[in-house]
């Protein structure tokens, strides 16, 4: 399915890249809602995280270690940061390709519909 991240990703649309391998691609986000914010993607098409095969297993264990190097590298890692993955319309999922948002650089706010306290 040709979606605005697969043109990214054959780059008949720029971006601002952060990391790039064979089987993923990280860069911000167009419209940031943190002062950081990337997009990390896995260059396989995959819907979303409910069309994730056991086979894709490894893929999205080395998309949250790139995430964890790009929280060192952009000096968001000790401050802390969310990585977020939505998946389908009701969670907000605009794009129908997997893909995780790395927000931080501020303090950020509670996430809608949750209380105050930790768990």
């Amino acid at each position: 399915m040709e979606t605005v991240f697969s043109k990214i990703i054959e780059g008949s649309i720029p971006s601002r890249k952060v990391f790039e391998n064979e089987r993923i691609l990280a860069f911000y986000d167009i419209e940031p809602a943190a002062p950081v914010h990337v997009l990390i993607i896995p260059k396989k098409y995959i819907a979303s995280m409910k069309d994730v095969t056991p086979e894709d297993l490894p893929l999205i264990a080395e998309i949250h270690a790139v995430a964890q190097q790009i929280a060192v590298e952009l000096g968001i890692s000790e401050s802390g940061y969310r990585l977020i993955n939505n998946c389908g319309p009701d969670s907000g999922q605009a794009v129908p390709h997997l893909h995780y948002h790395l927000l931080g650089g501020a303090k950020l706010g509670a996430l809608v519909g949750t209380s105050t306290s930790h768990a």
